[in-house]
């Protein structure tokens, strides 16, 4: 007989429900949250498991590479469909969780979610570590900027380089504030020394990618869009087409469709929302700043005049999304003629 399981995950726990086809529960357990121990579980030959659920979080990439490693049936199941699907249960607990998850491995009433690879996890870390650091300083700048206001102090338009010299001298008659503002200077400078070694990690692993040095040949797709895409697309045959990489990344337009009532609105923002932020900002770029014209550019020049611009930078970081991934898949470079439209 069949059997089906189901892990309600947590930092230390991990409770363990198995199933047979019936519904019939077997076996209930609490172990530690580590691959070993769930394996102990399930590897007693009175098991015959047809699958393993568990649901997308912090540690489900970990847990189910260890299992996948040895060869078990698991499956990472899209956490908004999970938790629709265990909201009926009157009591919520983890022991009911796994009963749930478990029968939702039984009846198929799930969806699936991809789990990247362990090279890709290590692109993404790589990219949300250089964004963190990027980002306090930011916060550091802006804070000095709007404090120093308060004083009639105002640091103007400066660059990154010149800004810790800029604070230095605006603050040069207040001791006071001169050794508030010292403490943040040397914080900031330590982080944006970091953030350069990070940023050069970036560009060498860019470097040394085929993919993304491909990738790169589209125009507004600089070292940073080419590894966020790699990294988040992962692996580009899991999507059986180009066209639904748009919606995966929550760039399409939502719909509300009942009776009499049709209507569309604004893109979903589902999906990974930096990824989506990375290609508004490479499609910006493509439209306002890009000098070379390509079909693409002067496709979304066309949407600008008729419907806006917001819109139009919407239209072509969707079709970017489209077109980069046919390449990858294709293994072709951007072509700037006309040509190229077919492949979007």
């Amino acid at each position: 007989m069949k059997h089906y399981v189901g892990l309600d995950v947590s930092v230390k726990e991990t409770s363990v429900c198995v199933i047979d086809g019936g519904g019939k529960t077997i076996r209930e357990v609490k172990v530690a949250t580590e691959p070993e121990a769930i394996v102990a579980i399930l590897a007693d030959e009175a098991f015959t498991i047809e699958r393993i659920g568990l649901e997308a979080g912090p540690l489900s990439q970990w847990l189910y590479s260890g299992l996948a490693e040895v060869g078990l049936p698991v499956i990472c199941v899209e956490t908004r469909h999970m938790k629709a699907a265990l909201s009926a249960q009157v009591n919520k607990s983890d022991r009911n969780d796994a009963r749930g998850i478990a029968q939702m491995m039984r009846v198929g009433l799930y969806r699936p979610v991809h789990v990247k690879t362990l090279a890709s996890q290590k692109r993404r870390m790589l990219l949300t570590s250089r964004g963190l650091l990027q980002s306090k300083a930011l916060d550091i700048e802006s804070d000095l900027r709007g404090t120093l206001r308060n004083f009639g102090l105002k640091v103007g338009m400066v660059s990154t380089v010149k800004f810790e010299a800029r604070i230095r001298e605006l603050v040069a008659d207040y001791p006071d504030l001169a050794a508030i503002a010292e403490a943040l200077l040397i914080a900031r400078r330590v982080l944006r020394e970091q953030l350069g070694v990070l940023h050069r990690l970036l560009l060498a692993t860019v470097r040394h990618d085929e993919v993304c040095r491909r990738l790169m040949t589209m125009p507004g797709v600089g070292p940073v869009v080419a590894l966020t895409f790699r990294a988040t697309v992962d692996v580009p045959a899991r999507f059986t087409s180009s066209k639904a990489v748009g919606a995966v990344f929550g760039l399409t337009p939502r719909r509300h469709q009942s009776g009499e009532i049709d209507r569309m609105g604004s893109i979903s923002k589902c999906g990974d929302a930096m990824m989506r932020t990375i290609l508004f900002e490479a499609a910006q770029s493509m439209l306002t700043r890009t000098i070379k014209w390509s079909w693409l550019k002067a496709w979304g020049m066309r949407i600008a005049r008729h419907r806006g611009m917001r819109r139009a930078i919407v239209a072509v970081a969707r079709r970017m999304a489209v077109v980069m991934h046919r390449m990858w898949a294709d293994g072709t470079d951007f072509r700037w003629t006309n040509s190229a439209t077919a492949a979007a």
